[in-house]
């Protein structure tokens, strides 16, 4: 085990043991009350990027633009401080209406990265047309990026915001084209990725699919979804992409698909389910954003949840990497 892999451990050991010891102190601040600054946090971080995910029709115009749904959520991540940029892991049908929102709340120059999940799909989401989703993900302006395989050379692609390195993986490509697995990770689209990282020289990677590897049991109420009928229903392929991902050094695997919030670190490797953004569009979990900042020895994952009022608050920041001796400090609730 390399020294790197070593400290992570350790690192991350210690963070999930903390993370259950914040889970017994005092509540929140709310949104709009910046999360209380860790020790280390003494000069702005280099940029911040959010996560928002599996809103899918509880955004755009009309009945779901309202507080009470997606709309909400990016108010709420506007009150935190905001972001640079946003990733969205997946299920964002009809992809016009989320679209819609987020040119109304943050801006129509706001830049974002879509990840196509299931409801994406033809004829598995709400759309104008059968594949009327995919079409639009596929023409979607991405800027400059790596792309995917010849299959799906759209809706997978990669990019670099340094240090980090940013991988977006279509997990239903195979060699017959974007739209044809279940949720896998196929030959094509390992040997893609085990390209990608072998080229990268970030020093910080972020995989993202939407579907989790090992589905978790949401945080606050312990929902479980997802648990078989996600990447785990073809074990062989996702032990080996998982370990792809331990072996290259990957920082974080970012999902969606199952609508609850969880972190956890597997061989090194966190995987963050950032569950849903749809507010009162499901009432399993908490609706969630969360924010990553992004300093050049450090990552903080922030996470924000709503309670019954659709009102978020600061829920706690995990240390997602960074050197042992600045850690205990950096896990607070």
């Amino acid at each position: 085990m390399s020294l790197h892999h070593l400290q992570n451990r350790i690192l991350r050991i210690g963070a999930m043991c903390l993370v259950i010891l914040s889970l017994q102190t005092a509540s929140s601040p709310m949104v709009g009350t910046p999360a209380p600054a860790l020790p280390a946090e003494t000069l702005p971080p280099l940029y911040t990027f959010a996560i928002t995910a599996d809103m899918r029709n509880f955004a755009g115009e009309g009945l779901y633009d309202s507080a009470l749904y997606y709309r909400g959520a990016l108010q709420a991540l506007q009150a935190a401080g905001g972001a640079d940029f946003m990733i969205v892991p997946g299920d964002l049908d009809p992809t016009t209406g989320v679209d819609w929102t987020i040119d109304q709340t943050l801006g129509a120059d706001f830049p974002w990265y879509p990840v196509i999940g299931n409801h994406e799909l033809p004829g598995q989401g709400n759309e104008t047309t059968s594949g009327a989703n995919l079409a639009w993900l596929q023409a979607y302006p991405l800027g400059s990026v790596n792309p995917g395989p010849a299959p799906c050379p759209a809706t997978t692609y990669s990019f670099d915001r340094p240090p980090a390195h940013f991988a977006v993986l279509n997990v239903y490509c195979d060699s017959a084209g974007p739209d044809v697995t279940d949720g896998d990770i196929t030959n094509i689209l390992y040997d893609w990725l085990a390209q990608d990282l072998a080229a990268t020289t970030q020093p910080y990677i972020f995989v993202i699919g939407h579907e989790p590897a090992f589905p978790q049991p949401d945080l606050d109420n312990g929902f479980i979804n997802h648990l078989g009928n996600s990447l785990d229903q073809y074990p062989d392929h996702r032990d080996r992409f998982w370990s792809l991902l331990h072996e290259r050094g990957v920082t974080t695997y970012l999902t969606g698909h199952t609508h609850t919030f969880s972190a956890v670190s597997i061989q090194d490797v966190w995987q963050i389910d950032a569950g849903h953004a749809r507010g009162l569009g499901d009432l399993r979990a908490a609706s969630t954003f969360l924010r990553v900042k992004i300093y050049p020895e450090w990552l903080i994952l922030e996470t924000y949840r709503a309670n019954a009022l659709q009102e978020y608050s600061w829920r706690q920041s995990i240390l997602l990497d960074g050197p042992p001796q600045a850690y205990l400090p950096f896990i607070r609730r």
